[in-house]
């Protein structure tokens, strides 16, 4: 399945939650994207990316095991269907709007926890976000260095 696809269902997903363990499990299910869509840059994206993008699935996969897994199937793992990334982008900014939400979501749960341990769970977990978030913007902003040299290089090339 295409990655927007994904995100969107993700962030559909986690804005309908209306009590604290749904909104982990959905937490749980927005990093494991973000660990699954950073590895698949990382092996096959744009070359300028590959670092940051094997960071992101490293963040990702860590946020997943300090989360209490939901007891999900292999076929409830929205990151298992993910096929293709399709515009690196237009995925990145949608990666990073979800990821936003994680952040937000985080609070509120962290505000209502009863106990200390489930409070810092989640002020780990919004460390995780944030730091995902960060390689993200980090993955955009080398996108438009690459975009900004592009046209500078094809003009090099045609007045040779």
């Amino acid at each position: 399945m295409d990655a927007m696809r994904l995100i969107e269902a993700n962030r559909r997903a986690l804005a309908r939650c209306e009590d604290p363990v749904g909104v982990v499990a959905e937490v749980w299910q927005s990093q494991a994207l973000a660990q699954a869509i950073g590895s698949r840059l990382a092996v096959a994206g744009p070359v300028e990316l590959r670092g940051e993008a094997l960071g992101l699935s490293e963040v990702g996969g860590r946020a997943c095991a300090m989360l209490d897994a939901p007891g999900l199937g292999t076929e409830d793992i929205r990151a298992a269907r993910l096929s293709r990334i399709g515009d690196t982008q237009e995925a990145l900014l949608a990666l990073d709007g979800l990821l936003g939400d994680v952040g937000i979501a985080l609070v509120g749960v962290a505000m209502g926890a009863a106990e200390e341990g489930g409070y810092w769970q989640c002020m780990e977990a919004i460390d995780a976000a944030d730091e995902s978030r960060d390689r993200v913007l980090e993955m955009l902003r080398r996108l438009a260095v690459r975009e900004q040299r592009l046209p500078e290089a094809g003009s090099a090339a045609g007045s040779s």
